[in-house]
Protein backbone atom coordinates (compact mmCIF):
# COMPACT_ATOMS: atom_id res chain seq x y z
CA UNK A 1 0.00 0.00 0.00
CA UNK A 2 1.33 3.58 -1.05
CA UNK A 3 3.04 5.44 2.20
CA UNK A 4 0.73 8.19 2.81
CA UNK A 5 2.00 11.68 2.69
CA UNK A 6 3.41 12.91 5.94
CA UNK A 7 1.36 16.54 7.23
CA UNK A 8 1.75 19.38 9.41
CA UNK A 9 -0.68 21.38 10.89
CA UNK A 10 -3.18 23.75 8.88
CA UNK A 11 -4.55 26.44 9.67
CA UNK A 12 -8.59 27.23 9.48
CA UNK A 13 -7.92 29.37 6.44
CA UNK A 14 -5.88 26.75 4.75
CA UNK A 15 -8.63 24.11 5.80
CA UNK A 16 -11.15 26.32 4.16
CA UNK A 17 -9.62 27.26 0.94
CA UNK A 18 -8.98 23.43 -0.11
CA UNK A 19 -11.43 21.41 0.95
CA UNK A 20 -13.59 19.95 -1.60
CA UNK A 21 -17.56 20.70 -1.33
CA UNK A 22 -18.35 19.40 -5.23
CA UNK A 23 -16.37 16.37 -7.28
CA UNK A 24 -17.17 16.69 -10.43
CA UNK A 25 -15.21 13.98 -11.77
CA UNK A 26 -14.64 10.28 -10.47
CA UNK A 27 -12.53 7.40 -11.52
CA UNK A 28 -12.91 4.45 -10.36
CA UNK A 29 -10.61 0.93 -10.85
CA UNK A 30 -13.11 -1.51 -10.73
CA UNK A 31 -11.33 -4.50 -11.35
CA UNK A 32 -7.41 -5.29 -10.78
CA UNK A 33 -6.65 -7.64 -13.70
CA UNK A 34 -6.58 -6.98 -17.42
CA UNK A 35 -6.46 -9.05 -20.70
CA UNK A 36 -3.58 -7.45 -22.46
CA UNK A 37 0.21 -7.71 -22.01
CA UNK A 38 0.87 -3.82 -23.11
CA UNK A 39 4.71 -3.35 -23.28
CA UNK A 40 3.83 0.54 -21.56
CA UNK A 41 1.86 -1.09 -18.51
CA UNK A 42 1.74 -3.28 -15.77
CA UNK A 43 -1.07 -3.24 -14.53
CA UNK A 44 -1.12 -6.99 -16.72
CA UNK A 45 1.92 -8.32 -13.95
CA UNK A 46 -0.75 -8.73 -11.10
CA UNK A 47 -1.81 -12.22 -9.92
CA UNK A 48 -4.08 -11.15 -7.76
CA UNK A 49 -7.81 -10.91 -8.64
CA UNK A 50 -9.20 -8.07 -6.89
CA UNK A 51 -12.37 -5.74 -7.63
CA UNK A 52 -14.48 -3.02 -6.49
CA UNK A 53 -17.80 -4.92 -4.73
CA UNK A 54 -21.21 -3.51 -5.10
CA UNK A 55 -21.15 -3.31 -1.48
CA UNK A 56 -18.38 -0.77 -1.70
CA UNK A 57 -20.02 1.23 -4.03
CA UNK A 58 -23.01 1.46 -1.97
CA UNK A 59 -21.31 2.53 1.25
CA UNK A 60 -19.71 5.75 -1.20
CA UNK A 61 -23.29 6.66 -2.30
CA UNK A 62 -24.18 9.26 0.29
CA UNK A 63 -20.81 10.87 -0.64
CA UNK A 64 -20.84 10.91 -4.03
CA UNK A 65 -24.89 12.25 -4.16
CA UNK A 66 -23.62 15.20 -1.63
CA UNK A 67 -20.21 15.69 -3.88
CA UNK A 68 -22.12 16.48 -6.47
CA UNK A 69 -20.61 13.74 -8.85
CA UNK A 70 -21.72 14.14 -12.01
CA UNK A 71 -19.02 12.08 -14.10
CA UNK A 72 -17.67 8.34 -13.39
CA UNK A 73 -15.09 6.74 -15.35
CA UNK A 74 -14.89 2.64 -15.21
CA UNK A 75 -11.24 1.41 -15.55
CA UNK A 76 -9.06 -1.32 -14.02
CA UNK A 77 -7.20 -3.17 -15.13
CA UNK A 78 -9.86 -4.19 -17.39
CA UNK A 79 -13.64 -3.10 -16.14
CA UNK A 80 -15.67 -5.84 -18.44
CA UNK A 81 -13.34 -8.77 -16.18
CA UNK A 82 -15.99 -7.60 -13.24
CA UNK A 83 -18.16 -10.26 -12.14
CA UNK A 84 -21.33 -8.00 -11.53
CA UNK A 85 -20.38 -4.79 -13.36
CA UNK A 86 -24.06 -4.57 -14.54
CA UNK A 87 -24.60 -4.10 -11.01
CA UNK A 88 -22.41 -0.75 -10.80
CA UNK A 89 -23.78 0.38 -12.93
CA UNK A 90 -27.17 0.08 -12.34
CA UNK A 91 -26.39 2.07 -8.82
CA UNK A 92 -24.83 5.01 -10.47
CA UNK A 93 -27.46 4.97 -13.30
CA UNK A 94 -29.98 5.75 -10.24
CA UNK A 95 -27.91 8.94 -9.25
CA UNK A 96 -28.33 10.36 -13.19
CA UNK A 97 -24.53 9.88 -13.63
CA UNK A 98 -22.50 9.85 -16.86
CA UNK A 99 -20.54 6.82 -16.63
CA UNK A 100 -17.83 6.23 -18.90
CA UNK A 101 -16.16 2.75 -19.95
CA UNK A 102 -12.31 2.71 -20.24
CA UNK A 103 -11.97 -0.84 -22.09
CA UNK A 104 -8.96 -2.51 -23.88
CA UNK A 105 -12.03 -3.73 -26.37
CA UNK A 106 -11.46 -7.74 -25.96
CA UNK A 107 -14.59 -7.97 -24.45
CA UNK A 108 -16.72 -5.71 -25.91
CA UNK A 109 -18.62 -8.01 -28.47
CA UNK A 110 -19.37 -10.35 -25.65
CA UNK A 111 -20.66 -7.80 -22.99
CA UNK A 112 -22.10 -5.03 -25.89
CA UNK A 113 -26.09 -5.47 -24.52
CA UNK A 114 -25.23 -4.59 -21.24
CA UNK A 115 -22.74 -2.02 -22.16
CA UNK A 116 -24.33 -0.33 -24.95
CA UNK A 117 -27.79 0.40 -22.50
CA UNK A 118 -26.31 1.10 -19.55
CA UNK A 119 -22.83 3.58 -20.61
CA UNK A 120 -22.87 7.27 -22.07
CA UNK A 121 -19.65 6.68 -23.96
CA UNK A 122 -16.64 4.04 -24.34
CA UNK A 123 -13.10 5.18 -25.05
CA UNK A 124 -10.96 1.84 -26.62
CA UNK A 125 -7.72 1.83 -26.04
CA UNK A 126 -5.60 1.87 -29.57
CA UNK A 127 -1.95 1.16 -30.61
CA UNK A 128 -1.91 1.81 -33.74
CA UNK A 129 -2.63 0.30 -37.04
CA UNK A 130 -3.82 -3.81 -36.84
CA UNK A 131 -0.17 -5.03 -36.99
CA UNK A 132 1.33 -2.62 -34.51
CA UNK A 133 -1.32 -2.48 -32.43
CA UNK A 134 -1.66 -6.88 -31.97
CA UNK A 135 2.39 -6.04 -31.23
CA UNK A 136 2.18 -3.85 -28.39
CA UNK A 137 -1.10 -5.57 -26.73
CA UNK A 138 0.59 -8.95 -27.14
CA UNK A 139 -2.68 -10.72 -27.96
CA UNK A 140 -3.17 -12.05 -31.34
CA UNK A 141 -6.13 -10.65 -33.41
CA UNK A 142 -6.98 -7.58 -30.44
CA UNK A 143 -7.57 -5.21 -33.21
CA UNK A 144 -9.91 -7.39 -35.01
CA UNK A 145 -11.67 -8.62 -31.60
CA UNK A 146 -11.73 -4.50 -31.13
CA UNK A 147 -13.23 -3.79 -34.37
CA UNK A 148 -16.18 -7.02 -33.73
CA UNK A 149 -16.53 -4.95 -30.61
CA UNK A 150 -17.18 -1.51 -31.83
CA UNK A 151 -19.54 -3.23 -34.60
CA UNK A 152 -21.64 -5.08 -31.86
CA UNK A 153 -21.67 -1.84 -29.94
CA UNK A 154 -23.35 -0.16 -32.82
CA UNK A 155 -25.68 -2.37 -33.64
CA UNK A 156 -27.03 -2.13 -29.87
CA UNK A 157 -26.65 1.51 -29.68
CA UNK A 158 -26.38 3.47 -32.95
CA UNK A 159 -25.73 6.43 -30.85
CA UNK A 160 -23.30 5.61 -28.29
CA UNK A 161 -20.34 7.90 -28.07
CA UNK A 162 -17.36 5.87 -28.78
CA UNK A 163 -13.74 7.28 -28.85
CA UNK A 164 -9.97 5.73 -29.16
CA UNK A 165 -6.99 6.35 -27.37
CA UNK A 166 -3.54 5.80 -28.42
CA UNK A 167 -0.71 6.31 -25.99
CA UNK A 168 2.39 7.01 -27.97
CA UNK A 169 5.57 5.56 -27.35
CA UNK A 170 8.69 3.99 -29.25
CA UNK A 171 6.84 1.32 -30.68
CA UNK A 172 4.28 3.15 -32.53
CA UNK A 173 6.12 6.50 -32.65
CA UNK A 174 6.10 6.44 -36.24
CA UNK A 175 2.35 5.67 -37.11
CA UNK A 176 0.07 8.40 -35.62
CA UNK A 177 -1.46 8.90 -39.21
CA UNK A 178 -1.65 4.92 -39.58
CA UNK A 179 -3.58 5.15 -36.70
CA UNK A 180 -6.25 7.66 -37.35
CA UNK A 181 -6.88 5.97 -40.76
CA UNK A 182 -7.43 3.19 -38.51
CA UNK A 183 -9.82 4.70 -36.61
CA UNK A 184 -11.76 6.37 -39.94
CA UNK A 185 -12.45 2.21 -40.70
CA UNK A 186 -14.48 1.82 -37.82
CA UNK A 187 -17.31 3.78 -36.57
CA UNK A 188 -16.11 5.49 -33.73
CA UNK A 189 -16.26 9.20 -32.76
CA UNK A 190 -12.96 10.30 -32.17
CA UNK A 191 -9.33 9.32 -31.37
CA UNK A 192 -7.07 10.89 -29.29
CA UNK A 193 -3.25 10.76 -28.54
CA UNK A 194 -1.01 10.81 -25.07
CA UNK A 195 2.37 10.40 -24.38
CA UNK A 196 3.05 7.10 -22.37
CA UNK A 197 4.17 7.98 -18.62
CA UNK A 198 7.43 6.81 -17.91
CA UNK A 199 8.25 8.10 -14.65
CA UNK A 200 5.57 8.04 -12.33
CA UNK A 201 3.56 4.94 -9.85
CA UNK A 202 0.56 4.91 -11.42
CA UNK A 203 -0.51 1.59 -13.90
CA UNK A 204 0.36 -1.04 -10.96
CA UNK A 205 3.99 0.53 -10.57
CA UNK A 206 5.52 -0.35 -7.09
CA UNK A 207 8.27 1.58 -7.59
CA UNK A 208 9.17 4.29 -11.05
CA UNK A 209 10.55 2.47 -13.93
CA UNK A 210 14.40 2.23 -13.95
CA UNK A 211 16.34 3.90 -16.71
CA UNK A 212 16.80 1.37 -18.53
CA UNK A 213 13.12 0.16 -18.45
CA UNK A 214 12.27 4.20 -19.08
CA UNK A 215 14.86 3.81 -22.39
CA UNK A 216 12.94 0.88 -23.91
CA UNK A 217 9.59 2.92 -24.15
CA UNK A 218 10.61 6.33 -24.51
CA UNK A 219 12.28 7.91 -27.53
CA UNK A 220 15.67 8.28 -28.35
CA UNK A 221 16.58 11.76 -30.08
CA UNK A 222 16.73 10.57 -33.49
CA UNK A 223 13.48 8.66 -32.51
CA UNK A 224 11.75 12.46 -31.44
CA UNK A 225 12.45 13.84 -35.02
CA UNK A 226 10.86 11.42 -36.48
CA UNK A 227 7.70 12.02 -34.26
CA UNK A 228 8.03 15.36 -34.64
CA UNK A 229 7.90 14.64 -38.90
CA UNK A 230 4.81 12.71 -37.94
CA UNK A 231 2.59 15.18 -35.64
CA UNK A 232 3.43 17.59 -38.61
CA UNK A 233 2.35 15.56 -41.33
CA UNK A 234 -0.35 14.82 -39.44
CA UNK A 235 -1.23 18.25 -38.47
CA UNK A 236 -0.77 19.34 -42.64
CA UNK A 237 -2.53 15.93 -44.09
CA UNK A 238 -5.80 15.71 -41.68
CA UNK A 239 -6.63 19.50 -41.00
CA UNK A 240 -10.63 18.91 -41.61
CA UNK A 241 -10.07 16.13 -38.78
CA UNK A 242 -8.88 18.21 -36.72
CA UNK A 243 -11.00 21.28 -36.79
CA UNK A 244 -13.83 18.54 -36.40
CA UNK A 245 -12.52 17.07 -33.50
CA UNK A 246 -12.49 13.70 -34.88
CA UNK A 247 -8.53 14.31 -33.82
CA UNK A 248 -9.01 15.56 -29.92
CA UNK A 249 -6.03 17.35 -29.80
CA UNK A 250 -5.07 20.52 -31.54
CA UNK A 251 -2.27 21.28 -33.04
CA UNK A 252 -0.46 22.79 -29.58
CA UNK A 253 -1.44 19.64 -27.68
CA UNK A 254 -0.12 17.19 -30.67
CA UNK A 255 2.86 19.11 -30.61
CA UNK A 256 3.24 18.78 -26.70
CA UNK A 257 3.74 15.19 -27.50
CA UNK A 258 7.13 16.12 -28.35
CA UNK A 259 8.49 18.16 -25.91
CA UNK A 260 7.08 15.06 -23.34
CA UNK A 261 9.84 12.99 -24.99
CA UNK A 262 12.68 15.82 -25.38
CA UNK A 263 12.30 16.62 -21.56
CA UNK A 264 12.56 13.01 -21.01
CA UNK A 265 15.77 12.76 -22.86
CA UNK A 266 16.78 16.09 -20.78
CA UNK A 267 16.60 18.21 -24.21
CA UNK A 268 14.23 20.79 -22.70
CA UNK A 269 12.73 21.78 -19.45
CA UNK A 270 9.69 19.65 -18.76
CA UNK A 271 6.41 22.25 -17.89
CA UNK A 272 2.83 21.10 -16.36
CA UNK A 273 0.15 21.49 -18.00
CA UNK A 274 -2.94 23.49 -16.93
CA UNK A 275 -4.58 21.49 -14.17
CA UNK A 276 -6.87 21.30 -11.66
CA UNK A 277 -7.86 17.54 -11.11
CA UNK A 278 -6.65 17.65 -7.60
CA UNK A 279 -9.60 19.93 -6.95
CA UNK A 280 -12.18 18.58 -8.83
CA UNK A 281 -11.62 15.11 -9.54
CA UNK A 282 -10.43 11.62 -7.55
CA UNK A 283 -9.40 8.13 -8.72
CA UNK A 284 -10.60 5.08 -6.48
CA UNK A 285 -8.18 2.27 -6.55
CA UNK A 286 -9.55 -1.73 -6.41
CA UNK A 287 -7.44 -1.80 -2.63
CA UNK A 288 -9.96 1.37 -1.47
CA UNK A 289 -6.91 3.82 -1.79
CA UNK A 290 -7.98 7.42 -3.14
CA UNK A 291 -5.49 9.40 -5.18
CA UNK A 292 -5.77 13.16 -6.14
CA UNK A 293 -5.23 11.82 -9.99
CA UNK A 294 -3.22 8.73 -11.57
CA UNK A 295 -0.42 10.17 -10.69
CA UNK A 296 -0.14 11.51 -7.25
CA UNK A 297 -0.08 8.89 -4.06
CA UNK A 298 -2.16 8.03 -2.17
CA UNK A 299 -4.29 10.83 0.55
CA UNK A 300 -6.24 7.89 2.26
CA UNK A 301 -8.20 4.63 1.80
CA UNK A 302 -11.86 4.20 1.96
CA UNK A 303 -11.55 1.45 4.15
CA UNK A 304 -11.55 3.62 7.07
CA UNK A 305 -13.77 6.40 5.49
CA UNK A 306 -16.07 7.93 3.51
CA UNK A 307 -14.74 9.42 -0.07
CA UNK A 308 -16.27 13.10 1.53
CA UNK A 309 -14.22 12.23 5.23
CA UNK A 310 -10.95 11.07 2.64
CA UNK A 311 -10.85 14.57 0.00
CA UNK A 312 -11.26 16.28 3.04
CA UNK A 313 -9.00 14.20 5.37
CA UNK A 314 -5.83 16.27 6.63
CA UNK A 315 -3.67 14.13 4.08
CA UNK A 316 -5.62 15.42 1.28
CA UNK A 317 -5.85 18.74 2.66
CA UNK A 318 -2.48 19.16 3.17
CA UNK A 319 -1.58 18.12 -0.58
CA UNK A 320 -3.87 20.64 -2.08
CA UNK A 321 -2.30 23.08 0.43
CA UNK A 322 1.24 22.24 -0.64
CA UNK A 323 0.93 21.89 -4.35
CA UNK A 324 2.34 24.18 -6.82
CA UNK A 325 1.21 22.23 -10.35
CA UNK A 326 3.90 24.62 -12.33
CA UNK A 327 6.99 23.42 -10.06
CA UNK A 328 6.03 19.62 -9.40
CA UNK A 329 7.82 17.14 -11.20
CA UNK A 330 4.92 14.76 -11.07
CA UNK A 331 3.01 17.49 -12.83
CA UNK A 332 5.65 18.58 -14.99
CA UNK A 333 6.10 15.01 -16.05
CA UNK A 334 1.86 14.55 -16.61
CA UNK A 335 0.47 12.87 -19.68
CA UNK A 336 -3.16 13.17 -18.79
CA UNK A 337 -4.56 16.54 -17.31
CA UNK A 338 -7.71 17.31 -16.33
CA UNK A 339 -8.73 21.27 -16.17
CA UNK A 340 -12.27 21.93 -16.12
CA UNK A 341 -13.78 25.66 -15.54
CA UNK A 342 -14.24 27.06 -12.26
CA UNK A 343 -17.72 26.87 -12.54
CA UNK A 344 -17.83 23.26 -13.02
CA UNK A 345 -16.14 23.05 -9.31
Amino acid sequence: MPELLQIAPLTSVDRKAHRIKSLPVLVLNVHSRCNCRCVMCDIWKTTESRELSVTDLERQIVSIRSLGVRWVVLTGGEPLLHSHLDRLVAILREENIRITLLTTGLLLKRHAPMVASNFNDVIISLDGPPEIHDRIRRVPNAFASLQEGIAALRANNPLIEIGLRMTVQRANHAHLRAAVEAAKSLSINWISFLAADLTSTAFNREAPWSADHQREIGLTWDETKELEREIELLIHDYEEEIASSFIREDARKLRRLVAHFRAALGLERPVSPICNAPWVSAVVEVDGNVRPCFFHRSVGNLNRGTLTEVINGEAALQFRGDLDIGANPTCQNCVCSLNLPAHSA
